[in-house]
């Protein structure tokens, strides 16, 4: 229990301190003019109140990561704790806040547009790729993970409910974000909310006992070697500490600011909300099942896992509302992935979306393709999901690096967590079976040794690199 208080504590002491620290080295100017101010289109620039921007900031990067993920992040045992509050503080707060303030400061253009301004035209190409596949990708999972809860409260069958969160996608992603969006999301986040305030609430009065870190600081996965926590934890537990899916929500919020002094609440602050959710999730699943052992026995079917737990420790009626905000958490992220998809492309092709037809001609196609894609097993869907998502992650935090050499600021706080993630990407798709399935020591070694290569580079060349026009920008 001391541990997950000191996590819970850590995290709320990181937003007032290092988001305090990260927003000042950025530099706002809270007399500039945001895209929301100047070039409001009634459709996806559009001001809107701080709060409520933040609700639906919150809710756009939930989704059912910082529950599903920290679940099966509780496997690992109290060493999840760990990467929740340093990666929250130190790798997700500066990637969110990084995303949506270059977002900002640059007419609220998109993550692969960012990427291109300050890192060079090749990266700008593959990001436009892999920031469509991965959102796409966020819309087939969000799609099945709700659809399968809903079953297991109503009976309907799971296609039929497929069909219509499709439909239901596809009117969000279209409409102005003031008609859905900021009317009901803010709604849907007091519920999530609610639901992880709720469920750690009872762990207290119920007497749960929480493992400590302390003594615990061990891989508890049955298959600990299959499933080493370098590089597998940090890719299992990324919405609740770093994940580049947020980068992509970011561009959305930041054509709705009105003042760039609202970003850190908005983008940090959402980032820990959401490391709390996670270290709720995490806590309740090691407690809840008696440890790590009796968690296992689920076989990795988090829904199962959040239904019990909803139900059992906060009745019917608070059970139903925390199911309505785990429903609504991936329903809301499902979304605007596909909303972040049609700005994206369009960024891309310069193809205005102030008109119904353009958005619908650039809408339409990503659907299809992602309604197949919902026909692939969900296993092998989240396994390109979650390497993909750590990506662009790694992608943004050397963005970060390269905006902050650039404006000749205190590179350091994105350049440490870019070279780490680099590294657990590169150990990740050594030995995963999506990538070259190597042996787990081998690319252990090569993820670390390869990152630090990297980042020597970066920091000899960097002075010269960051003198020639930007454009010709590599890392």
């Amino acid at each position: 229990m001391i541990t997950f208080l000191l996590s819970i504590v850590l995290l709320v002491l990181g937003h007032l301190f290092y988001g305090k620290f990260v927003e000042k080295v950025f530099g706002v100017d809270p007399k500039a003019k945001t895209p929301a101010i100047k070039l409001e289109d009634g459709v996806d620039f559009i001001p809107l109140p701080g709060w409520k921007i933040f609700m639906i900031q919150f809710l756009n990067i939930a989704g059912l990561g910082p529950i599903f993920g920290a679940i099966a992040g509780a496997l690992f045992g109290p060493v999840a704790f760990i990467w929740i509050v340093i990666g929250s503080i130190f790798a997700g707060g500066v990637h969110d806040y990084m995303s949506g303030m270059l977002s900002l400061r640059n007419d609220g253009k998109s993550v692969p547009e960012l990427v291109g301004k300050y890192l060079g035209q090749p990266y700008r190409m593959a990001m436009r790729v892999v920031s469509v596949v991965l959102l796409v990708l966020v819309g087939v999972v969000f799609v099945a993970g709700p659809a399968t809860i809903l079953h297991g409260l109503t009976g309907l069958n799971v296609q039929a409910l497929v069909y219509i969160i499709f439909a239901y996608y596809l009117i969000a992603t279209l409409v102005p974000v003031d008609k859905i969006i900021a009317k009901i999301y803010p709604l849907f986040g007091a519920a999530l909310l609610f639901m992880a305030a709720g469920v750690g609430v009872m762990l207290f009065v119920g007497g749960f006992e929480i493992p400590e870190l302390f003594g615990n600081i061990t891989n508890m996965q049955l298959t600990p070697l299959k499933t080493p926590i370098f590089p597998m934890l940090f890719i299992t537990i990324a919405c609740g500490a770093i994940s580049g899916f947020h980068s992509t929500q970011s561009p959305l919020m930041a054509r709705c600011l009105t003042n760039e002094k609202q970003g850190r609440s908005v983008f940090y602050g959402s980032m820990i909300a959401e490391g709390i959710v996670a270290l709720v999730w995490a806590a309740a699943a090691m407690a809840f099942f008696g440890g790590v052992k009796g968690l296992a026995g689920f076989d990795g079917n988090a829904a199962a896992i959040v239904n019990v737990i909803s139900n059992s420790l906060l009745g019917k009626v608070g059970g139903a509302l925390a199911i309505f905000g785990v429903v609504a958490a991936p329903i809301t992220s499902g979304d605007t992935a596909f909303r972040s998809a049609r700005l994206t492309i369009a960024d891309a092709l310069n193809f205005e979306q102030h008109s119904m037809k353009n958005r619908l001609l650039v809408a339409i196609p990503l659907f299809v393709i992602g309604f197949f894609l919902s026909k692939v097993d969900f296993n092998i869907v989240w396994r390109y999901f979650g390497f993909t998502n750590q990506l662009i992650a790694t992608m943004v935090l050397w963005t970060s690096t390269a905006y902050f050499v650039k404006e000749k600021k205190n590179f350091w706080i994105a350049f440490i967590p870019a070279v780490f993630m680099t590294s657990v990407c590169i150990a990740f798709i050594m030995m995963a079976p999506i990538g070259f399935g190597l042996p787990v020591m081998m690319s252990k070694y090569a993820g670390i040794i390869l990152a630090i290569v990297l980042g020597i580079v970066f920091l000899v060349v960097k002075d010269k690199v960051y003198n020639k026009k930007e454009e010709k920008v590599i890392v």
